[in-house]
């Protein structure tokens, strides 16, 4: 190793690929903008904050057979879901099973005495609409 690698003395650094040497900011001096980038404004800039409200599409509302908290789609309203249960495929089906069995003079219309075989329809307590229904099959 030379000593001409290592000598005190201190040298600019290389010029940068653009052919511009390299220049410590100044303060309050302007700087000329870079080719292919906007000017940026130099007054009080505005932010606009858009605030998008989620809404719950009754395709993609979760019934089952317990009331539900949700917004009613037609009359607006925060609501708990009233819940009525109606004999549905799943019911009748069990009915007729029960037939073939042999229980055809009467047990077989205990399915439509048994609320975890019959479906259910939600609605709005306040407009009284249908707003979703569980069924079991």
């Amino acid at each position: 190793m030379s000593s001409e690698q290592y000598s005190s003395t201190a040298q600019s650094p290389p010029p940068y690929p653009g052919g511009q040497e390299y220049q410590t900011k100044q303060p309050g001096a302007t700087y000329p903008q870079q080719p292919g980038y906007p000017v940026q404004p130099s007054g009080p800039t505005t932010t606009t904050v858009v605030y998008q409200q989620p809404h719950v599409m009754m395709a993609m509302q979760q019934f089952n057979e317990f009331p539900v908290s949700m917004k009613c789609p037609y009359c607006q309203a925060t609501i708990v879901t009233a819940t009525d249960f109606t004999p549905g495929t799943l019911t009748w089906l069990s009915c007729g099973a029960t037939a073939l069995v042999g229980c055809w003079l009467g047990c077989c219309l205990i399915p439509f005495c048994i609320d975890a075989l019959k479906d259910v329809i939600h609605s709005c307590p306040n407009c009284k609409k249908q707003v979703g229904v569980f069924r079991r099959m």
